[in-house]
Protein backbone atom coordinates (compact mmCIF):
# COMPACT_ATOMS: atom_id res chain seq x y z
CA UNK A 1 0.00 0.00 0.00
CA UNK A 2 1.19 3.35 -0.37
CA UNK A 3 1.03 5.93 2.20
CA UNK A 4 -0.43 9.17 1.24
CA UNK A 5 0.52 10.74 4.88
CA UNK A 6 3.90 11.24 6.52
CA UNK A 7 4.12 7.58 8.44
CA UNK A 8 5.98 9.30 11.28
CA UNK A 9 3.52 11.60 12.15
CA UNK A 10 0.62 8.91 11.78
CA UNK A 11 2.37 6.96 14.82
CA UNK A 12 2.94 10.08 16.51
CA UNK A 13 -0.39 11.15 16.83
CA UNK A 14 -2.67 7.83 17.15
CA UNK A 15 -5.57 8.62 19.43
CA UNK A 16 -4.98 6.82 22.61
CA UNK A 17 -7.45 9.11 25.17
CA UNK A 18 -9.71 11.79 25.16
CA UNK A 19 -10.37 14.18 27.42
CA UNK A 20 -13.44 17.16 27.00
CA UNK A 21 -13.60 18.97 29.92
CA UNK A 22 -17.36 20.31 29.50
CA UNK A 23 -18.64 16.68 30.04
CA UNK A 24 -18.44 14.21 32.92
CA UNK A 25 -15.09 11.39 32.80
CA UNK A 26 -16.16 8.73 30.01
CA UNK A 27 -16.47 5.00 30.51
CA UNK A 28 -13.16 4.13 29.12
CA UNK A 29 -13.35 0.33 27.42
CA UNK A 30 -10.03 -1.01 25.53
CA UNK A 31 -11.12 0.85 22.67
CA UNK A 32 -13.74 3.06 23.12
CA UNK A 33 -14.50 5.78 24.75
CA UNK A 34 -18.34 6.40 26.37
CA UNK A 35 -19.57 10.40 27.28
CA UNK A 36 -23.35 10.83 28.43
CA UNK A 37 -24.59 13.62 26.31
CA UNK A 38 -27.86 15.50 26.54
CA UNK A 39 -31.29 13.76 25.44
CA UNK A 40 -30.00 9.88 25.63
CA UNK A 41 -27.51 10.10 23.59
CA UNK A 42 -23.98 9.01 23.61
CA UNK A 43 -20.76 10.07 22.35
CA UNK A 44 -19.05 6.80 21.55
CA UNK A 45 -15.14 7.69 20.54
CA UNK A 46 -13.34 4.80 18.85
CA UNK A 47 -9.57 5.28 19.89
CA UNK A 48 -6.35 3.60 18.42
CA UNK A 49 -5.73 1.44 21.03
CA UNK A 50 -5.75 -2.49 20.17
CA UNK A 51 -5.79 -5.32 22.35
CA UNK A 52 -5.42 -8.68 22.66
CA UNK A 53 -5.60 -11.46 25.74
CA UNK A 54 -7.28 -9.28 27.36
CA UNK A 55 -4.10 -6.30 27.68
CA UNK A 56 -4.20 -3.01 25.82
CA UNK A 57 -0.61 -3.06 24.02
CA UNK A 58 1.31 -0.05 25.39
CA UNK A 59 1.29 1.00 21.50
CA UNK A 60 -1.48 2.14 19.63
CA UNK A 61 -2.27 1.38 15.68
CA UNK A 62 -2.85 4.50 13.02
CA UNK A 63 -5.97 5.17 12.00
CA UNK A 64 -7.19 2.12 13.61
CA UNK A 65 -10.24 3.71 15.28
CA UNK A 66 -11.28 5.50 12.14
CA UNK A 67 -11.45 2.38 10.12
CA UNK A 68 -13.66 0.20 12.97
CA UNK A 69 -15.55 3.51 13.23
CA UNK A 70 -16.63 3.84 9.49
CA UNK A 71 -16.84 -0.19 9.19
CA UNK A 72 -19.06 -0.29 12.23
CA UNK A 73 -21.06 2.77 10.33
CA UNK A 74 -21.05 0.91 7.13
CA UNK A 75 -22.07 -2.22 8.26
CA UNK A 76 -24.85 -1.43 11.13
CA UNK A 77 -26.61 0.41 7.47
CA UNK A 78 -26.45 -3.27 5.83
CA UNK A 79 -28.27 -4.60 8.76
CA UNK A 80 -30.59 -2.45 10.18
CA UNK A 81 -33.64 -4.42 8.51
CA UNK A 82 -32.61 -6.93 10.38
CA UNK A 83 -32.83 -5.10 13.77
CA UNK A 84 -32.66 -1.83 14.70
CA UNK A 85 -29.33 -0.27 15.90
CA UNK A 86 -28.20 2.61 18.06
CA UNK A 87 -26.54 4.76 15.26
CA UNK A 88 -27.92 8.33 15.48
CA UNK A 89 -25.00 9.81 13.25
CA UNK A 90 -21.50 9.71 12.75
CA UNK A 91 -20.22 13.17 12.77
CA UNK A 92 -16.62 12.13 12.62
CA UNK A 93 -14.21 9.36 11.30
CA UNK A 94 -13.88 8.11 14.81
CA UNK A 95 -16.91 9.86 16.44
CA UNK A 96 -20.66 7.56 16.30
CA UNK A 97 -23.67 9.53 18.33
CA UNK A 98 -25.64 6.98 19.35
CA UNK A 99 -28.63 5.92 21.37
CA UNK A 100 -27.92 5.54 25.21
CA UNK A 101 -29.60 2.01 25.54
CA UNK A 102 -29.88 -0.81 28.55
CA UNK A 103 -26.93 -2.93 27.36
CA UNK A 104 -27.81 -6.89 28.10
CA UNK A 105 -24.96 -8.56 29.54
CA UNK A 106 -23.87 -10.97 27.04
CA UNK A 107 -21.74 -11.30 24.30
CA UNK A 108 -23.40 -13.07 21.78
CA UNK A 109 -20.57 -14.76 19.57
CA UNK A 110 -21.62 -16.56 16.45
CA UNK A 111 -19.43 -19.28 14.92
CA UNK A 112 -19.67 -20.70 11.01
CA UNK A 113 -16.11 -22.32 11.37
CA UNK A 114 -13.80 -24.25 13.84
CA UNK A 115 -11.29 -21.46 14.45
CA UNK A 116 -9.44 -19.91 17.33
CA UNK A 117 -11.02 -20.39 20.25
CA UNK A 118 -13.67 -23.20 19.68
CA UNK A 119 -10.60 -24.96 18.11
CA UNK A 120 -8.38 -24.47 21.03
CA UNK A 121 -11.66 -26.18 23.02
CA UNK A 122 -11.75 -29.29 20.57
CA UNK A 123 -8.00 -29.37 20.26
CA UNK A 124 -8.00 -29.91 24.28
CA UNK A 125 -10.88 -32.67 23.16
CA UNK A 126 -13.95 -31.57 24.76
CA UNK A 127 -16.57 -31.96 21.74
CA UNK A 128 -19.39 -29.57 23.54
CA UNK A 129 -18.80 -25.52 23.50
CA UNK A 130 -21.18 -23.63 25.86
CA UNK A 131 -23.64 -26.27 25.70
CA UNK A 132 -23.39 -26.89 21.77
CA UNK A 133 -22.02 -30.80 20.63
CA UNK A 134 -19.52 -30.17 18.10
CA UNK A 135 -19.02 -33.10 15.08
CA UNK A 136 -16.22 -35.68 15.32
CA UNK A 137 -13.62 -35.81 13.02
CA UNK A 138 -13.35 -31.91 12.21
CA UNK A 139 -10.21 -30.30 11.26
CA UNK A 140 -9.03 -26.43 12.75
CA UNK A 141 -10.93 -23.89 9.95
CA UNK A 142 -13.03 -26.94 8.80
CA UNK A 143 -16.83 -24.72 8.18
CA UNK A 144 -19.84 -26.15 10.73
CA UNK A 145 -23.04 -27.98 8.97
CA UNK A 146 -24.76 -24.57 10.55
CA UNK A 147 -23.56 -21.70 12.37
CA UNK A 148 -23.33 -22.18 16.01
CA UNK A 149 -24.28 -19.93 18.70
CA UNK A 150 -21.29 -19.47 21.79
CA UNK A 151 -22.53 -16.55 24.18
CA UNK A 152 -19.89 -15.05 26.61
CA UNK A 153 -20.57 -13.02 29.73
CA UNK A 154 -19.08 -9.41 29.42
CA UNK A 155 -16.58 -9.19 32.17
CA UNK A 156 -15.61 -5.62 33.33
CA UNK A 157 -12.14 -7.16 33.91
CA UNK A 158 -10.26 -10.19 33.14
CA UNK A 159 -11.46 -12.57 30.52
CA UNK A 160 -14.78 -13.05 29.22
CA UNK A 161 -16.70 -16.80 30.23
CA UNK A 162 -18.18 -19.11 28.28
CA UNK A 163 -21.65 -19.64 28.84
CA UNK A 164 -24.58 -21.80 27.52
CA UNK A 165 -27.79 -21.03 26.56
CA UNK A 166 -29.55 -23.08 28.94
CA UNK A 167 -27.63 -21.38 32.12
CA UNK A 168 -28.27 -17.71 30.88
CA UNK A 169 -32.04 -19.09 31.14
CA UNK A 170 -31.50 -20.64 34.31
CA UNK A 171 -29.46 -17.80 35.76
CA UNK A 172 -32.27 -15.52 35.15
CA UNK A 173 -30.11 -13.47 33.13
CA UNK A 174 -31.89 -12.52 30.24
CA UNK A 175 -35.58 -14.11 30.06
CA UNK A 176 -36.28 -16.76 27.24
CA UNK A 177 -38.66 -14.72 24.94
CA UNK A 178 -35.99 -11.85 24.73
CA UNK A 179 -33.04 -14.61 24.16
CA UNK A 180 -35.42 -16.69 21.59
CA UNK A 181 -35.60 -13.12 19.91
CA UNK A 182 -31.64 -12.32 20.52
CA UNK A 183 -30.69 -16.09 18.79
CA UNK A 184 -33.07 -15.33 16.06
CA UNK A 185 -31.26 -12.08 15.26
CA UNK A 186 -28.01 -13.11 16.27
CA UNK A 187 -27.95 -16.31 13.58
CA UNK A 188 -30.37 -13.41 10.52
CA UNK A 189 -27.40 -10.95 10.99
CA UNK A 190 -24.42 -14.04 10.58
CA UNK A 191 -26.22 -14.65 7.72
CA UNK A 192 -26.38 -11.10 6.10
CA UNK A 193 -22.53 -10.79 7.06
CA UNK A 194 -21.94 -13.77 5.70
CA UNK A 195 -23.69 -12.67 2.37
CA UNK A 196 -21.97 -9.21 2.08
CA UNK A 197 -18.27 -10.96 2.90
CA UNK A 198 -19.02 -13.71 0.22
CA UNK A 199 -19.45 -10.92 -2.44
CA UNK A 200 -16.24 -9.22 -2.15
CA UNK A 201 -14.26 -12.47 -1.80
CA UNK A 202 -14.27 -13.08 1.56
CA UNK A 203 -15.35 -15.43 4.36
CA UNK A 204 -17.34 -14.16 7.65
CA UNK A 205 -15.82 -16.83 10.09
CA UNK A 206 -17.17 -16.28 13.42
CA UNK A 207 -18.03 -12.83 15.06
CA UNK A 208 -19.61 -11.46 18.30
CA UNK A 209 -22.52 -9.47 18.69
CA UNK A 210 -23.70 -6.65 21.35
CA UNK A 211 -27.12 -5.68 21.89
CA UNK A 212 -29.08 -3.67 24.45
CA UNK A 213 -32.90 -2.80 24.94
CA UNK A 214 -33.98 0.98 23.75
CA UNK A 215 -37.53 1.68 24.83
CA UNK A 216 -37.89 -1.89 25.31
CA UNK A 217 -36.61 -2.66 21.58
CA UNK A 218 -34.58 -4.78 20.85
CA UNK A 219 -31.19 -2.76 19.45
CA UNK A 220 -27.79 -3.57 17.75
CA UNK A 221 -25.61 -2.00 19.60
CA UNK A 222 -21.41 -1.74 20.12
CA UNK A 223 -19.74 -2.45 16.44
CA UNK A 224 -20.94 -4.67 14.03
CA UNK A 225 -18.82 -7.12 11.47
CA UNK A 226 -15.54 -4.75 12.30
CA UNK A 227 -12.02 -6.22 12.21
CA UNK A 228 -12.18 -6.42 16.20
CA UNK A 229 -15.10 -8.01 16.69
CA UNK A 230 -15.34 -10.55 13.51
CA UNK A 231 -12.55 -12.77 11.95
CA UNK A 232 -12.50 -13.09 8.03
CA UNK A 233 -10.60 -15.40 5.65
CA UNK A 234 -10.23 -15.00 2.19
CA UNK A 235 -12.77 -17.00 0.07
CA UNK A 236 -10.26 -17.65 -3.07
CA UNK A 237 -8.47 -20.70 -2.31
CA UNK A 238 -9.80 -21.67 0.96
CA UNK A 239 -11.30 -25.64 -0.30
CA UNK A 240 -7.55 -26.13 -1.15
CA UNK A 241 -6.02 -25.43 1.23
CA UNK A 242 -7.95 -27.36 4.12
CA UNK A 243 -7.42 -29.57 1.41
CA UNK A 244 -3.75 -29.62 1.64
CA UNK A 245 -3.75 -29.05 5.55
CA UNK A 246 -2.80 -25.50 5.28
CA UNK A 247 -3.09 -22.11 7.36
CA UNK A 248 -5.73 -19.60 6.00
CA UNK A 249 -5.29 -16.74 4.94
CA UNK A 250 -6.96 -14.36 7.75
CA UNK A 251 -7.86 -10.78 7.72
CA UNK A 252 -8.29 -10.58 11.87
CA UNK A 253 -7.01 -9.71 15.38
CA UNK A 254 -5.46 -12.95 15.47
CA UNK A 255 -2.62 -11.82 13.17
CA UNK A 256 -1.42 -9.63 16.07
CA UNK A 257 -2.52 -12.62 18.85
CA UNK A 258 0.15 -14.63 16.25
CA UNK A 259 3.03 -12.12 16.66
CA UNK A 260 2.46 -11.79 20.34
CA UNK A 261 2.90 -15.64 20.99
CA UNK A 262 5.63 -15.44 18.67
CA UNK A 263 7.11 -12.81 21.42
CA UNK A 264 5.86 -15.27 24.30
CA UNK A 265 3.08 -13.26 25.07
CA UNK A 266 -0.34 -15.14 25.56
CA UNK A 267 -1.48 -12.70 28.76
CA UNK A 268 -0.28 -15.80 31.65
CA UNK A 269 0.86 -14.85 34.46
CA UNK A 270 4.70 -13.97 34.69
CA UNK A 271 5.10 -13.10 31.01
CA UNK A 272 6.12 -9.86 29.94
CA UNK A 273 4.11 -7.57 27.24
CA UNK A 274 6.20 -6.75 24.26
CA UNK A 275 6.21 -3.27 22.61
CA UNK A 276 4.93 -3.24 19.12
CA UNK A 277 7.70 -2.25 16.53
CA UNK A 278 6.55 0.80 14.34
CA UNK A 279 6.67 -1.27 11.51
CA UNK A 280 4.57 -3.93 12.67
CA UNK A 281 2.27 -1.16 13.91
CA UNK A 282 2.00 0.13 10.21
CA UNK A 283 1.66 -3.92 9.00
CA UNK A 284 -1.35 -3.95 11.48
CA UNK A 285 -2.75 -0.55 10.02
CA UNK A 286 -2.48 -1.57 6.49
CA UNK A 287 -4.51 -5.44 7.48
CA UNK A 288 -7.02 -3.25 8.73
CA UNK A 289 -7.18 -0.83 6.18
CA UNK A 290 -7.39 -3.81 3.42
CA UNK A 291 -10.41 -5.41 5.14
CA UNK A 292 -12.53 -2.16 4.64
CA UNK A 293 -11.31 -1.68 1.31
CA UNK A 294 -12.56 -5.02 0.42
CA UNK A 295 -16.06 -5.22 2.55
CA UNK A 296 -16.81 -1.67 1.79
CA UNK A 297 -15.62 -1.12 -2.00
CA UNK A 298 -14.05 2.61 -0.87
CA UNK A 299 -10.75 3.46 -0.37
CA UNK A 300 -9.77 4.24 3.21
CA UNK A 301 -8.68 7.91 3.37
CA UNK A 302 -7.00 8.88 6.79
CA UNK A 303 -7.42 11.86 8.99
CA UNK A 304 -4.25 12.94 10.99
CA UNK A 305 -5.83 14.51 14.06
CA UNK A 306 -2.97 16.93 16.35
CA UNK A 307 -5.60 18.22 18.54
CA UNK A 308 -8.36 16.00 18.59
CA UNK A 309 -9.85 16.96 22.39
CA UNK A 310 -10.69 20.25 21.16
CA UNK A 311 -12.00 18.92 18.14
CA UNK A 312 -14.05 16.83 20.18
CA UNK A 313 -15.48 19.71 22.25
CA UNK A 314 -16.70 21.43 19.32
CA UNK A 315 -18.35 18.07 17.70
CA UNK A 316 -20.15 17.29 21.13
CA UNK A 317 -21.12 20.77 21.55
CA UNK A 318 -23.94 19.89 18.75
CA UNK A 319 -25.12 16.93 20.58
Amino acid sequence: MNFSFNIREALDHCITGTNVPSLSPPYRGKVREVYELADEQLGIVVTDRISAFDYIMRQAIPFKGQILNQLAAFSFEKVQDILPTHIIDVPHPNVTIAKKCHSIPIEIVVRGYLTGHAWRVYKSGKRELCGVPLPEGMKEHDKFPVPILTPATKATEGHDEDISEAEILENGIVEEALWDNIRNKALQLFGRGTEIAAKQGLILVDTKYEMGLYNDELTLIDEVHTTDSSRYFYLEGYSERQLAGEEQKQLSKEFLREWLMEHDFQGLEGQTLPDLPDNFRMEVFQRYAELFEMLTQTEFHPVIETNFNSRLESIFSNY
